[in-house]
């Protein structure tokens, strides 16, 4: 392999505010720690947490880089001490703390991955942010079972995509809600059984339809707000319900009594500033659950529109319009 320079371009955030705020600047590529690989990066997702970074209401972990992007495809440039997974050349896809939009990104070697066989760089990018979030909370949090219901809200969004992808692969039946008929088309396409427009029709009163009046069993949601008392309303006795993000509002005026009446367990979590093990955990899961479905040509990332590095603010304001069914990736 060619020796590697000393400076890269990557994506700044030049003060929080609007898209254009991100910035092409010259940063040193980062050299990898111990149990790390660098990788050289072809292609990095775009995510809605990026998006809340540079307008300065998600600050990187303590330790993580300041550069935005959680999500990263390409080869090994480089080994730290200690690495034994990945050979220099080798194709992988990551999920990083930070450091996404560059042209190189250090990564510890248990939360980066093979490329799945068949797969682009794009869409190999397009990957770890959103099945890792899914699969930890579909399927270890949110218990997901063959032959029961998932609703899960924004259906056409990357976390959306997948979810459906996933979750009817193993065997689930899926309801989602989307904001247009258009969209409610694709999440059908995907897979969905049932795509309720949300600004047409009130997804309880459907949800309830669809399910001869049981409820979901699991609700995925990234909405918050008004939406957390109606998830407990649409959902099954002993249903269970994720919270992975707030669109809306973090906080809502709820009346809990239907947690008690229906047995309702209502968890989420959060994925960037967990522990490197636990990441990893999750990795492992997907490799032999899920990786073999992507070989397969079973589940593959949506991809919606790519953009050259520079031009991250573009992609940043496409994100903004929600216009967008699946996933946004920078190509470097």
């Amino acid at each position: 392999m060619a020796p590697l320079p000393s400076r890269m371009t990557a994506i700044a955030i030049r003060s929080p505010g609007a898209p254009d705020v991100l910035v092409p600047e010259e940063r040193p590529v980062p050299a990898p720690g111990a149990g790390e690989v660098l990788v050289k990066i072809a292609a990095a997702g775009v995510n809605r947490p990026d998006v809340m970074q540079r307008k300065g209401l998600y600050p990187p972990p303590p330790g993580a880089s300041d550069i935005p992007g959680l999500e990263i495809a390409g080869h090994v440039a480089a080994l730290g001490s200690g690495t034994t997974r990945f050979k220099l050349g080798d194709a992988v896809t990551a999920l990083v703390t930070g450091g996404g939009y560059a042209e190189f990104c250090a990564v510890h070697e248990s939360n980066a991955l093979p490329v799945p066989a068949g797969l682009s760089m794009v869409e190999a990018a397009a990957i770890p942010e959103t099945f890792f979030t899914v699969w930890h909370n579909a399927f270890e949090r949110g218990h997901l079972k063959s032959g029961e219901t998932l609703l899960v809200h924004g259906g056409s969004s990357g976390i959306g995509t997948t979810a459906i992808q996933l979750a009817k692969a193993f065997g689930a039946r899926v309801i989602t809600t989307a904001g247009s008929a258009e969209k409610c088309e694709a999440c059908r396409t995907l897979g969905a059984d049932v795509a309720i427009n949300y600004r047409t029709e009130d997804f309880v009163a459907a949800t309830k339809a669809a399910t001869g009046g049981a409820g979901a069993e699991l609700i995925l949601d990234m909405v918050g707000g008004e939406y957390i008392e109606r998830n407990y309303e649409a959902a099954a006795v002993e249903g269970r319900i994720v919270q992975i993000a707030f669109q809306g509002s973090p906080r809502a005026d709820v009346d809990f009594h239907r947690i008690m009446l229906k047995r309702l367990t209502n968890t989420g979590s959060t994925l960037r500033a967990r522990a490197v093990a636990d990441k990893a955990s999750i990795a492992r899961a997907l490799e032999a659950k899920v990786w073999p479905l992507i070989a397969a040509g079973k589940v593959k990332p949506a991809i919606y529109r790519t953009f050259p590095l520079s031009q991250a603010s573009a992609a940043h304001a496409l994100m903004e319009t929600s216009t967008h069914i699946g996933k946004i990736v920078l190509t470097v």
